[in-house]
């Protein structure tokens, strides 16, 4: 019968048996949460009755909504879009943040005789801290800048949206939709026009689709490849 010699095990002493020790009880540190901003919108009646824009400082977003494919739509669909925010826009939504002190505090008006404009909240956090905020209107300029920009995106992505249903099941009603973004564009109200752009290609590159509907596609995104890049 083969003998093996007994297995000898080194002996951990002194000061490398407590590090060892230490090391295993010391929880190891999650990395820092990348800071985060988000905002809600609630208004029965319009449209989208309800949408989330939540954006990262690195630029990743993130669009949710329940909007109405067509005005004949009975009620509204689920909606999610990832998208790259430009640069210019996610440091113009980080400072407007932070002039608003990141929302901390009552930032409503509490005006009993305003108009009700939806249900609003912004929220930020950043691994270390979130706070959050709630109002109907603030008289904060920072908030009232932040609130349209975030209101325009919708709509731009809302945009976006229709034309790629449109595209798919009622290509004459393109035009209408193309006409409005032009305008829309020309007050200034159109914001990450670039998220829209891989419908916008496809719209200006089918033959199928009317001449004077691919080139209002063809000027919109010569608009949304002029704009600043991520």
């Amino acid at each position: 019968m083969l003998s093996y010699p007994p297995r000898r095990f080194p002996i951990l002493r002194g000061t490398t048996f407590w590090f060892l020790v230490v090391c295993a009880l010391v929880p190891r540190a999650e990395p820092a949460s990348i800071p985060t901003i988000t905002m809600t919108f609630d208004f029965p009646g319009s449209e989208p009755e309800h949408f989330v824009t939540s954006v990262s400082s690195d630029g990743r977003a993130t669009y949710d909504s329940n909007g109405r494919l067509t005005p004949q739509s009975e009620s509204g669909e689920p909606f999610h879009l990832e998208f790259t925010m430009s640069k210019a826009t996610c440091d113009r939504v980080f400072s407007l943040a932070k002039k608003a002190r990141y929302f901390e505090g009552d930032i409503d008006s509490k005006a009993a005789n305003l108009a009700f404009t939806g249900r609003k909240t912004l929220i930020y956090e950043d691994g270390q801290k979130k706070t959050q905020a709630t109002y109907n209107y603030s008289p904060l300029p920072a908030i009232q800048e932040l609130t349209a920009l975030f209101q325009d995106m919708s709509m731009t992505l809302e945009f976006g949206r229709r034309l790629d249903y449109y595209h798919h099941y009622q290509k004459l009603a393109l035009d209408d939709e193309l006409r409005s973004m032009e305008s829309m564009l020309r007050g200034k109200n159109l914001v990450e026009l670039a998220a829209v752009t891989p419908i916008l290609q496809t719209i200006a590159h089918d033959s199928s689709v009317m001449n004077v509907s691919r080139a209002r596609a063809l000027r919109l995104l010569s608009q949304a490849n002029a704009a600043p890049a991520h």
